[in-house]
C-alpha cells in the first residue's frame, strides 16, 4: 500500500463486475466508494463513514479524496470514519479553496479535541487540561483571548465548593479555568454566550468505587471540556465576532484520606445545599460551579457539555448526543444546528419537577439516588439537578450529555477513542 491513496466517490455503479455487497473496491490501484440503495442524505453519509472505516482498516496511511462527486458534507463524513489514533489528520480534501480550507480547519480542531480526550490520566491532570485548553484557544486569536485559572485551596476560598470537594482527594489539584474571547475591544461588552465543560481527567468513582472494567475508559471523562474548548476554537476560526466565555471544571475523582465522602453536604454560591448520595455522580457536582460562574455573566445562552451519565449511553446506544433543555425555543435551535452540521442529537425529557427527583432529608437536594445508575430516568434527573444552577428558569440553557463522545474500541463508524461529536453543533450555536 502506497503512503497516499486516491479515494473516489461513485454515486451509483452500473458495472457488472462490482461486488453487490461491497461499498469499497480497488480500481487501477485507487479505491472507489460506491453508494447503492440510498434513500436520503443521512443514509448516504452514514454509508460513506462506514466505507471510510473499512478503507482505514485496509492499511491506508493517508487518504486523498479525488473526483467531482465529493461535496463538503460527504468529505467530512469520510474524514470522521477514516481518522483514528495516529491518523487524526491524514485526509487530503478536494474542491474549491474555501471548502478545503474550511474542512482543514475543522479537521485540525477535531483532531486536537480527540487527541486531548485520548491522553492518559497520568499525562492529562486537571491543571494540564486547563493550560492546554487555554493555550490552544489563545493561539486562535491571541489579541482577543485572556484566561484565568483558580486552583487548589483558592477554589474553596472563592466558594467553588463543587470542584474543590470532588478534586481534593487527589494529589493533582482541581481547578476552574475561565477563558474570555472578546473581539469587541470593549471590556464592558456583553457576553453573548458561555460554554461550560466537565473536565474530570480520571474518574475512579471515589468511595462509590467503579469496577475495574467501568474505570478502564475513564480518561475520557473530560470529553465535555474537550468538546466545548474545541467548539470555541472552531467558532473563532469560522469568524466569531461576539464575546464568549468558556469555563472548564477540572478535577480528578480519587479515593484517599482527603476525598469527599457519602453523606457530605455542600452549599453552593447560590445557597443550594446538596447531600452527596453518590461520589460517582461527580460530574454534575463540578458543573454546578461552572453553571453558576456562567450565570454571573448574564449571558443569554449557556451551553454545558459532559460525559455525564451511563443512562444516556444506554438510551442512545452511544449513537447520539443527548440534549436537555427547559427552553424549547433554544432546544429547537440546537436541533436545527445539529441537523445543519450532520451531528446526531436527540432531545430527552426535562421538566422543572425533575429538580425534585433526587431528594434529601438533610439538604435541598442530593446529587443522585442510592440506586445503580441513579435509578430510572437517571439522565433526566441529572439534568434536573443542573437546572438548579442556571438563572431565569433555564431560559437559554442547553445541556449536552455526550453519550457519543468516546468509543473504547473501534466500531463500524468510528476508530477507537474520542469522536469530537458536538463541536460543530455548539460552534454553530454560539456564532
Amino acid at each position: 500500500m502506497t503512503q497516499v491513496t486516491n479515494i473516489h466517490l461513485a454515486k451509483q455503479n452500473n458495472t457488472s463486475d462490482w461486488q453487490a455487497d461491497n461499498l469499497v473496491q480497488f480500481v487501477d490501484n485507487d479505491l472507489h466508494i460506491c453508494l447503492k440503495n440510498t434513500t436520503g442524505n443521512e443514509v448516504s453519509l452514514r454509508q460513506i463513514q462506514k466505507a471510510a472505516r473499512k478503507i482505514e482498516k485496509l492499511g491506508v496511511k493517508h487518504a486523498r479524496l479525488v473526483g467531482d462527486n465529493w461535496a463538503e458534507a460527504s468529505q467530512w463524513s469520510f474524514a470522521l470514519g477514516f481518522t483514528c489514533v495516529g491518523k487524526l489528520t491524514n485526509v487530503e480534501f478536494t474542491g474549491a479553496s474555501d471548502c478545503v480550507n474550511s474542512l482543514n480547519d475543522k479537521l485540525a480542531i477535531y483532531a486536537w479535541s480527540r487527541d486531548l480526550t485520548n491522553q492518559t490520566p497520568s499525562e492529562l491532570y486537571p491543571l494540564k487540561l486547563a493550560e492546554l485548553a487555554a493555550d490552544y484557544i489563545n493561539a486562535q486569536a491571541p489579541a482577543y483571548v485572556t484566561s484565568n485559572i483558580i486552583a487548589g485551596e483558592e477554589l474553596q476560598q472563592q466558594g467553588w465548593v463543587g470542584i474543590y470537594n470532588v478534586g481534593k482527594g487527589s494529589v493533582n489539584a482541581p481547578c476552574l479555568l475561565e477563558v474570555d474571547f472578546n473581539p469587541t475591544g470593549n471590556t464592558d461588552a456583553e457576553v453573548s454566550a458561555c460554554l461550560v465543560g466537565k473536565g474530570i481527567t480520571f474518574d475512579s468513582g471515589g468511595y462509590s468505587l467503579k469496577s475495574s472494567a467501568g474505570m478502564f475508559d475513564m480518561k475520557c471523562d473530560m470529553g465535555g471540556a474537550a468538546v466545548v474548548a474545541g467548539a470555541l476554537a472552531l467558532a473563532i476560526r469560522q469568524g466569531l465576532k461576539k464575546r464568549v466565555k468558556l469555563f472548564l471544571c477540572c478535577a480528578e475523582n480519587m479515593v484517599s484520606n482527603d476525598a469527599y465522602k457519602l453523606g457530605d453536604i455542600l452549599t453552593y454560591k447560590n445557597g443550594v445545599s446538596m447531600e452527596v448520595a453518590n461520589t460517582d455522580a461527580e460530574g454534575r457536582i463540578v458543573l454546578a460551579d461552572g453553571l453558576l460562574a456562567a450565570s454571573e455573566t448574564k449571558a443569554p445562552l449557556i451551553i454545558n457539555a459532559a460525559t455525564l451519565t451511563g443512562a444516556a449511553v444506554m438510551a442512545t446506544g452511544g449513537d447520539y448526543s443527548a440534549l436537555f433543555a427547559l427552553d424549547n425555543t433554544t432546544a429547537e435551535q440546537a436541533k436545527q444546528a445539529a441537523q445543519q452540521v450532520n451531528e446526531p442529537l436527540w432531545q430527552f425529557p426535562l421538566e422543572s419537577w425533575h429538580q425534585d427527583k433526587c431528594p434529601s432529608e438533610f439538604a435541598d437536594t442530593a446529587n443522585s439516588r442510592t440506586k445503580p445508575g441513579g435509578g430510572a430516568g437517571g439522565a433526566s434527573n441529572a439534568a434536573g439537578f443542573l437546572s438548579r444552577f442556571v438563572d431565569n428558569d433555564g431560559a437559554g440553557w442547553l445541556h449536552f450529555d455526550l453519550a457519543a463522545a468516546y468509543n473504547g474500541s473501534s466500531t463500524g463508524l468510528w476508530g477507537a477513542g474520542g469522536t469530537g461529536l458536538g463541536i460543530a453543533t455548539i460552534a454553530h450555536l454560539i456564532k
